[in-house]
């Protein structure tokens, strides 16, 4: 059966895990895990998102991120391909690093934040990489430490996660630490990282009980939530591929997209090609990639290989017209 694509909604909440080719080990040491964390915040920082929970263990990684007003893709093919780079270097490897296909679900934050957020920084409790709470409050490769007021990250909002459980900081620490430690024995939980029907009911029970009763609620396995939500994440990726499909078979194409700017700006394709910074040329660069991206549904890839930039500049492009409200 093939794979679907994944669900890249700007502005929504993914749990996002990262693994290991073959269950290797993706961090050796400590420079490793401090190397992978550097990538991470400055990725955010220039493509935009917040992250709420994380946490390293040696052959895997969860995130859980809201991304901004670009997505996750571009963000996580830029650190995950950088790392991969970085560690085959510093360890005289070669090959891939990780799975080839991260895996990343999109959730109904209001129903599973802080489920989330407890389950991805119990993780080194779950494994034994520490023995205790007390223990995991100093563990320095997850979230949990900075939510507690032991750490500062840039890239990471406490601040939002503190909000969930009272007014004041010092009250919501506690009430936090609480919570967390509520969840001790809960072991894993599997529909919050597979099981699509069970994910979008909320349990299995509910799966059970709708089966009882004779009722169906949509799901999918790339998303964790009711199945009001679901229905509405799956309605609002098919209205955009079907605005792509039906422009696709009108004939628009991207030489024709590139034409057209070209035109308008009064520049040539060749200027355009070979990687002008003239003030026309970049601002025609950014709409060319806007609209390729929006009208075609290509990758920052596909279309960097038109315009004659790599890939981060166009998703810099993308980006930059979004946040200017031209889309």
């Amino acid at each position: 059966m093939p794979r679907q694509a994944r669900l890249d909604v700007p502005g929504a909440l993914h749990h996002i895990m990262v693994r290991g080719i073959e269950k290797s080990a993706i961090f050796a040491d400590e420079e490793d895990r401090r190397r992978f964390l550097v990538r991470l915040g400055e990725n955010l920082l220039e493509g935009g998102g917040t992250v709420y929970a994380w946490v390293l263990m040696d052959n895997h990684a969860h995130l859980l991120f809201k991304s901004g007003r670009l997505g996750i893709s571009g963000i996580m093919r830029r650190l995950l391909t950088g790392y991969a780079q970085y560690y085959n270097r510093r360890h005289s490897r070669t090959g891939h690093l990780f799975e080839n296909r991260y895996k990343s679900i999109l959730c109904e934050e209001d129903a599973y934040l802080l489920a989330l957020v407890r389950y991805i920084h119990l993780n080194p409790l779950r494994v034994q990489a520490v023995a205790t709470l007390k223990e995991l409050d100093r563990y320095p490769w997850s979230g949990h430490r900075a939510i507690l007021g032991k750490a500062r990250l840039a890239w990471m909002d406490t601040e939002y996660v503190l909000a969930q459980f009272a007014d004041t900081k010092r009250k919501a620490m506690e009430e936090y630490r609480r919570f967390i430690a509520e969840g001790l024995n809960q072991g894993h939980i599997p529909e919050l990282t597979g099981g699509g029907l069970i994910r979008g009911l909320g349990g299995w029970s509910q799966v059970l009980s709708r089966r009882r009763k004779g009722q169906q609620q949509e799901s999918d396995e790339r998303i964790l939530g009711g199945g009001d939500f679901v229905q509405a994440v799956l309605q609002e990726a098919e209205d955009r591929q079907r605005r792509q499909l039906k422009l696709q078979r009108s004939g628009l194409t991207i030489q024709q997209i590139i034409t057209e700017e070209c035109g308008k700006s009064k520049i040539s394709s060749q200027e355009l090609q070979h990687g002008s910074r003239r003030m026309a040329v970049s601002a025609a660069r950014r709409r060319i990639a806007y609209r390729c991206k929006e009208e075609l549904g290509l990758s920052a890839a596909e279309i960097a290989r038109h315009l004659g930039v790599n890939t981060s500049s166009i998703t810099r492009a993308i980006g930059r017209i979004e946040q200017q409200g031209l889309g």
